[in-house]
């Protein structure tokens, strides 16, 4: 049979509660960045079930926007859908959206997600996933936005590669936004991989083994946090409905699953043999990989929401204080990005991020590794 991404995922898949987001979204003007991706298009079906007035739903790709008006063309409801043709880094455009919509929710799941080819090619993440968020977090501040929710990564504790630093600083920018803001409330929500997502691993194993394989693994001890997309997307939409403004949520995504089990479990549940009648390859780490994600560090207090499986990170004062010299950080940051070289780059982000600890050595760019929470 036809393998579903929730069959691996080795535990029930949490619901949360969908009253509290009902109040949160129904009648509202919402609007979704990344809406034709992977996250994006789940919160997009998950906000219709909540009656919202307005989803505005904006992508920098074409396709991606043409299937997701497609599939919203053909669905009875009162909400009135504005598929948007744009990109979050043309902060021009992002304010004519703005003036013109008015939304009063925002969910940020816009950004680059591939974590060899973000290794290979930084100032790219740096313009969207930095640059990017913060002209949506100043046009949500001018407009008057109610709350703004960032998708955020596990690969942002501790970040090993430029895909954590750059959704890192993003965290860091929501947060001093939040500061500065009398309106909006902003806040990130923090969780690891999404099984099932466009360039994830599971569509990847599936391909390997239609094709008789081998399934690639970069490392046998390499372990992963795994959730379904529904659950990624509820989370999200939950985060909105019980912040109050410069939180981090985390979900309690149970234990992380190594990934030579989830292979090798996928061959099975395909009626096939690990080893017998698919080979598995054992490929190496490749640039900026983590062998165990974390989702938060042990220095970091996480307090306990009304929500049993949603906890909430908070910085301490004198870290958010600390982070009102981001902006000028990131400013020059920009100034520097079209003159210095890639491993400048990460040098010049492990300066504004002092946890981010970039490994220098750059390798082929592999096409099974991604983090899997995001869409451009």
């Amino acid at each position: 049979r036809e393998v579903s991404p929730v069959d691996l995922l080795g535990r029930d898949e949490i619901s949360l509660d969908k009253n509290s987001i009902k109040k949160f979204i129904r009648g509202k003007r919402v609007l979704v960045t990344g809406a034709g991706g992977s996250i994006g298009s789940e919160l997009v079906r998950q906000c219709i079930n909540y009656s919202p007035s307005l989803l505005v739903m904006i992508d920098s790709s074409e396709l991606n926007l043409f299937q997701i008006e497609q599939e919203t063309s053909n669905i009875s409801s009162t909400v009135l859908f504005k598929p948007v043709l744009l990109d979050i880094k043309d902060s021009l455009t992002l304010d004519k959206c703005f003036s013109e919509f008015k939304p009063q929710v925002v969910f940020h799941a816009a950004a680059y997600k591939h974590v060899p080819i973000q290794e290979h090619f930084p100032q790219e993440a740096i313009k969207t996933n930095i640059f990017g968020t913060i002209n949506l977090l100043d046009v949500c501040i001018n407009n008057y936005v109610e709350k703004f929710v960032l998708v955020s990564t596990d690969k942002a504790v501790r970040p090993t590669n430029v895909m954590g630093a750059t959704k890192r600083i993003a965290e860091l920018l929501c947060q001093n936004s939040n500061i500065k803001s009398n309106k909006t409330e902003f806040m990130s929500v923090r969780f690891g991989n999404v099984l099932g997502s466009s360039g994830s691993v599971i569509p990847t194993f599936q391909k390997q083994i239609k094709s008789g394989g081998p399934v690639t693994i970069t490392d046998p001890e390499m372990m992963r946090y795994f959730m379904s997309i529904p659950e990624a997307s509820q989370l999200i939409l939950q985060a909105g409905a019980i912040g109050k403004g410069g939180e981090v949520f985390i979900l309690d995504m149970g234990e992380p699953v190594k990934i030579l089990d989830l292979a090798e479990e996928l061959i099975r549940l395909s009626g096939l043999e690990p080893g017998d009648d698919i080979p598995i390859k054992i490929t190496g780490a490749r640039p900026g990989e983590k062998k165990i994600e974390e989702l938060s560090l042990a220095s970091e207090n996480l307090d306990q929401t009304k929500h049993d499986k949603i906890f909430v990170l908070k910085d301490s004062i004198s870290v958010l204080k600390s982070t009102k010299s981001l902006l000028d950080d990131v400013s020059t940051l920009k100034n520097k990005l079209k003159l210095i070289s890639v491993e400048e780059i990460k040098s010049e982000l492990s300066n504004i991020l002092p946890d981010y600890e970039p490994k220098l050595s750059l390798r082929h760019i592999s096409n099974n590794d991604s983090d899997d929470k995001a869409e451009a």
